[in-house]
């Protein structure tokens, strides 16, 4: 049977006390509504249909995916109002999967199940047990074990209050069926709101089955309304990725002490130490070993290559048996051929190092194309901008850039040349030659420095 799903992403989020939409509040470094999208995607869904409506056009904007279709809620009156926005859209035959966007954390084989608890003319509730029910609506079930209404936490008795199986807000039914359930729906509630949990006796009444379908990881029921709760789902969510990479042969020096934004490819026997942060994308080859606290943005480091701690990357492309860091900065655009050597302090951006090639200490490299076994010396300054535009430098084979040396763009170096210690190179330095840029030292008798008087 086809299916259409419905995504309901409207609600403020008071208790966020944030200027920016529940739904686009960031878990694994992406919007809660893009969780949910991407995990609806992997259904192969017929159409998706994303209701919203608190701050509207910064959600839009958000998602400029052609497969959505937008549909307003422009008062939010509650969830059964919100479900009515993106009926007319759905055929009578379709069956609709209702999703919430401040539920991220469900898996795409447990939305599988709903859908096919659905077949036919039944109901069916994505439901999940809680040691604290706090906050949710409840599931009632009669003597036989039968689902027959959904309690609001507001409307529920005390009894009610204790019942700890609960309901996530996915559901799926006929679309058909929903749209007579749907226009018969009342406010006449305690929150004054058209609750799409109504609809669950209006099938009971009509003998329509409804089947619970329990999750059995709790975590996937989860709604985000606050700050604590998007923490502890941020964690449930770093700790599924970093199964994910053990299984797949990462070893990992501590698996809560692992944050991932984005997605990761790794080879075999990677170590990853403690507080390392991966975002974008992420591609870690053979033995790659990540030292403690470093970050790293759409990198691809080749295999052996040995990131020492507290090193920040961003779009680097390494090849094999590179050693980066501690306390090095990597910048975009950078590329590091085999078994290049970036040390402490370095700052490198725009840039390529050939094979073999060191930067070993307090250097900034910027613009430049440097060849294979080059040294640069430590305190070296590629002087790449000149208040207005860049300027390149490059530095040929086997070079020698001695410390304390500016290197002032645009110039060349040419291979084998050794550059003396403390000079300011401001025109070409000729290959295999020794050029030193030096102001002659003076000394001047008998001068004091000056003090500041008592």
């Amino acid at each position: 049977m086809p299916v259409s799903v419905v995504v309901l992403a409207a609600g403020q989020g008071k208790r966020m006390h944030s200027d920016l939409p529940k739904v686009l509040q960031p878990l694994g470094g992406k919007p809660l509504l893009a969780h949910v999208l991407d995990t609806a995607r992997a259904l192969s869904p017929d159409s998706i249909h994303v209701v919203y409506g608190h701050r509207a056009d910064r959600v839009r904007e958000a998602f400029q995916d052609s497969d959505l279709d937008w549909c307003l809620q422009a008062e939010q009156l509650g969830t059964g109002h919100a479900v009515a926005q993106a009926l007319p859209k759905v055929p009578d035959g379709h069956t609709v999967l209702i999703l919430c966007g401040d539920v991220p954390l469900v898996r795409a084989e447990t939305l599988r199940s709903v859908v096919d608890g659905a077949d036919g003319n039944a109901v069916s509730l994505l439901t999940a047990e809680l040691a604290d029910s706090t906050g949710y609506g409840r599931i009632v079930r009669d003597e036989q074990g039968r689902v027959r209404r959904i309690v609001e936490e507001q409307d529920a008795t005390d009894e009610e209050k204790r019942i700890r199986e609960i309901n996530t807000g996915l559901m799926a039914m006929l679309a058909a069926d929903l749209r007579r359930w749907v226009g018969r729906l009342s406010n006449d509630n305690a929150q004054r709101e058209y609750y799409l949990t109504d609809v669950i006796p209006m099938a009971v009444d009509e003998g329509r089955p409804i089947v619970g379908v329990r999750s059995s990881d709790a975590i996937e029921a989860t709604g985000i309304n606050d700050k604590a709760q998007l923490a502890a789902a941020e964690r449930a969510y770093q700790r599924r990725i970093a199964a994910e990479l053990m299984a797949r042969g990462a070893t990992l020096a501590d698996p809560d002490r692992l944050d991932v934004r984005g997605t990761v490819e790794i080879g075999r026997d990677v170590f990853i130490d403690v507080g390392v942060v991966l975002e974008g994308h992420v591609v870690l080859g053979d033995r790659v070993r990540i030292g403690a606290y470093s970050v790293l943005t759409d990198a691809t480091l080749g295999a052996d290559t040995l990131v020492h701690p507290h090193t920040v990357v961003t779009g680097l492309v390494t090849g094999e048996a590179c050693e980066l860091g501690p306390f090095a900065r990597i910048r975009p655009g950078t590329r590091l051929a085999r078994r290049v050597k970036v040390g402490n302090f370095v700052e490198i951006k725009n840039s390529e190092a050939n094979e073999g090639t060191k930067i070993n200490h307090l250097t900034y490299v910027g613009d430049a194309t440097i060849g294979s076994a080059v040294n640069v010396g430590a305190g070296t300054i590629t002087c790449n901008y000149d208040g207005a535009a860049k300027h390149r430098t490059v530095i040929g084979d086997r070079a020698f850039i001695g410390s304390g040396v500016m290197l002032v763009a645009p110039v060349e170096v040419g291979a084998d040349a050794t550059i003396g210690a403390g000079s300011t190179i401001t025109k070409d330095a000729p290959p295999g030659e020794l050029t030193l840029a030096r102001t002659r030292q003076t000394s001047v008798p008998g001068w004091r420095r000056p003090q500041k008087k008592k």
